[in-house]
């Protein structure tokens, strides 16, 4: 008789999907029982507060809290067969010990940013019944202003951890995303840049400790896992080395006064050239001025046209009349004034890039919530080299192709330039100008989505001729699961498996991915805590 990984993958597939039911029914029994037996603060009716199934009133509400990507609630979309909500951080060893004892994949989520939905849903369309780890009730931030430190827990968002810093506060910050409801845990293992990275570097670059759940269950820090363990999971992404408990992270100096400004420019007020110029000196300037830029089709009320505007939306740790003063000096281009910019404290300047509305006060940050959500697709790239006048123009006309397209260019030189690309897993440092993401949004499930898929396809193609090449590099926390990904099958070889997934996985880690391979077999051979775009390991386990 042929063993089971021996099996034509069809055969396999369909005895699983009749198993379907029975596994199910498996689960959302024996999974809570076993994490009762590891922890004693649970009782039976504890566990209805912490385990939620399809069939409980509150597993969609839960779900659906932190999911920013609605594509990946979909029905077609695979759900969890159970949500654990751990209080606790022995209830997450309890979580891995059960699902490692019973055989259960966990899919694990902090803020639910995933573009592609992998912490809480599966693109594979059989894929093995999973259990989703919420940890969204782990949230406790403890910020230690004479150490300038502060331990943050994964469930957390950067928005809590910076309105308690600023609480203690107003000359200390973290440099962080800019989207204040990211979770801490997931956007610091994919690098976690910001609007201060220019300064002092990404939020990875910032972490100074670490708590993690290894396959074995087991609590370490940075002194127990290692320095190859902690160099992985600070940008080699999410859901392949562990469960981060927790980070503790260097604080940085702010400014007790900032400045923040957003000019608009259309393509008829000389939008082309101004976003050229900007290639050639946002990477140069000032290190404490990052100029981020939105670019967008606008139609003309009247006349239906559709043109394209650039707002360049801006943070300078500094007073309003010094940044007037560079940009002047530096790129007189956008015509910069006074009347332009607005003075504030850093935690205002955080409501401010991340387009809440003017006066909302910041204590707003610690509801954890993003204040929209919608349907769409998203890629990256990064370059190298400024796009030419020409390439600029023709880009416009891909873009008003589009009924909702949105594409985000974010400076990168200064400090970025001075850490090595190995220092950390992300590789995108010395060298690259700035980096850049495309979406199309929509905002209804009736929207007929291969003609935004086909959309986005020709978008990327386009960019194409002018981004990195060799790889053609991707940040791996805006997953492209199109870029390639892991699929059910059990037969491949290791040495197969790891050459198919460093065809993808070079343009998230470049050089790195090879050291990646190397922890991930070492810390978990067997690959328990795996998802598509997961680090392989050279150990693989059918």
């Amino acid at each position: 008789m042929k063993r089971m990984e021996e099996l034509p993958i069809p055969l396999i597939l369909s005895s699983f999907l009749l198993l379907l039911p029975f596994l199910g029914a498996t689960i959302q029994d024996s999974f809570p029982k076993c994490v009762a037996k590891h922890c004693d603060t649970f009782t039976p009716s504890s566990n209805s507060s912490v385990f939620f199934t399809s069939q409980t009133a509150a597993y969609t509400t839960i779900l659906n809290s932190t999911a920013q990507n609605l594509r990946c609630l979909l029905p077609s979309m695979a759900k969890p067969q159970l949500i654990f909500t751990p209080l606790a951080e022995s209830d997450v060893q309890a979580a891995v010990s059960c699902a490692k004892k019973l055989g259960i994949h966990l899919r694990l989520r902090s803020g639910g940013h995933d573009y592609e939905g992998l912490s809480y849903t599966s693109e594979l369309k059989s894929p093995p019944p999973f259990i989703l780890l919420d940890l969204g009730k782990l949230r406790a931030v403890k910020v230690d202003i004479p150490g300038n430190t502060a331990w943050v827990q994964a469930g957390a968002t950067v928005g809590e951890l910076y309105y308690r810093i600023s609480e203690q506060s107003k000359t200390h910050g973290f440099p962080a995303g800019l989207c204040p409801s990211l979770g801490v845990g997931g956007h610091i293992t994919g690098g976690a840049y910001g609007s201060m990275m220019r300064k002092y570097g990404l939020g990875a670059d910032n972490v100074v400790d670490a708590r993690i759940v290894d396959a074995n269950g087991r609590i370490l820090d940075r002194k127990s896992m290692g320095e190859d363990l902690f160099w992985a999971i600070r940008g080699g992404g999410g859901g392949s080395f562990g469960v981060i408990l927790a980070w503790k992270v260097k604080l940085v100096k702010v400014p007790s006064t900032v400045t923040v400004f957003t000019v608009s420019k259309t393509v008829e007020e000389g939008g082309t050239n101004i976003l050229y110029k900007w290639q050639n000196v946002a990477h140069k300037i000032d290190e404490n001025l990052f100029i981020r830029v939105l670019i967008q089709p606008l139609t003309d009320a009247k006349t239906g046209k559709r043109s394209v505007v650039t707002s360049y939306n801006a943070l300078f740790l500094g007073r309003a009349n010094d940044v007037v003063r560079i940009m002047k000096k530096e790129f007189p281009e956008m015509g910069l004034a006074r009347k332009d910019t607005v003075e504030m404290r850093w935690i205002e300047s955080v409501m401010y890039i991340g387009n809440y509305p003017m006066n909302t006060p910041p204590r707003v940050l610690l509801k954890g919530k993003a204040p929209f959500s919608s349907y769409f697709k998203a890629k990256s790239d990064f370059f190298r080299s400024p796009i030419p006048k020409q390439g600029l123009e023709g880009l416009w006309k891909v873009l008003v192709e589009e009924e909702s397209p949105l594409t985000i260019w974010n400076p990168f030189g200064g400090m970025m330039d001075r850490v090595s690309e190995s220092e950390t897993p992300f590789p995108h440092r010395k060298g690259v100008i700035f980096m850049a993401q495309y979406l199309t949004n929509w905002q209804s499930d009736k929207v007929v989505v291969s003609k935004r898929y086909d959309w986005m396809r020709k978008m990327y193609s386009y960019m194409s001729t002018y981004a990195s090449k060799n790889p053609r590099e991707a940040y791996v926390n805006y997953r492209d699961c199109e870029l390639g990904m892991h699929r059910n099958n059990n037969n491949a070889s290791a040495t197969t498996l790891i050459d198919a997934t460093k065809s993808w996985a070079n343009k998230y880690f470049k050089a790195n991915f090879d050291r990646l391979v190397m922890v991930k077999s070492r810390v978990d051979p067997h690959n328990f805590f795996w998802h598509e775009q997961s680090i392989p390991t050279i150990a693989r386990k059918n």
